[in-house]
């Protein structure tokens, strides 16, 4: 079974993966990462010190996404686990295609070829204001990347972009209040799971 976190940066999703994958004895990955390709690719994209196209920044994305699919997620999921990603495609259809206003067909088109059409059969999105999620990501006191250093109109598109995604899917998609305290936000995660068949 595929699981899916999704949500703007400061969300919580990384706090939220890490709780939820011990609770399930799931596999987690990161997204872009996972792997030593795709962990080479994160650091192209998240580098602040390089100018990187909006059509580059997709196709990097989708390659790395790509290579995690091959390497492990699908070895795993034939092998039975229980795999947790701290985002998959979805985010690249928000940040890319409703961020970088590329077109969300476009980018699941590519996607879609990358993952050769994996889907999650669940996907969690931590819903919360743009604005207290900036907070949230300037409080840790970390040095920003370059996704992040985008202004408020860039995460407002994307968290409208997955509003839209998860209205079009509801049966895929649980939408949680990442305002909540970690514990309650865990429990309404392991509740938003209960029935899938693994």
């Amino acid at each position: 079974m595929l699981v899916t976190i999704e949500g703007i940066d400061g969300a919580g999703k990384s706090t939220l993966c890490g709780a939820l994958a011990e609770r399930l004895d799931a596999v987690l990955l990161r997204e872009p990462g996972g792997v030593e390709l795709s962990e080479r690719i994160r650091a192209l994209v998240k580098d602040p010190g390089l100018a990187v196209s909006p059509r580059a920044e997709a196709l990097l994305f989708a390659a790395a996404r790509a290579q995690l699919v091959e390497e492990r997620v699908r070895p795993l999921l034939d092998a039975g686990r229980l795999v947790l990603l701290d985002r998959f495609v979805d985010s690249s259809l928000a940040y890319q295609g409703a961020g970088r206003a590329l077109g969300v067909e476009a980018v699941r088109a590519i996607n879609d070829f990358g993952t050769g059409g994996l889907t999650p059969d669940r996907t969690l999105l931590l819903r919360l204001d743009p604005a207290v999620a900036r907070e949230r990501a300037d409080s840790r006191g970390e040095t920003v990347d370059r996704l992040e250093a985008d202004g408020d109109d860039f995460f407002a598109a994307i968290a409208r972009a997955y509003d839209a995604l998860a209205a079009a899917e509801p049966a895929r998609w649980r939408v949680l209040d990442a305002a909540r305290a970690p514990a309650e936000l865990l429990s309404d995660a392991v509740a938003a799971l209960e029935g899938l068949d693994g």
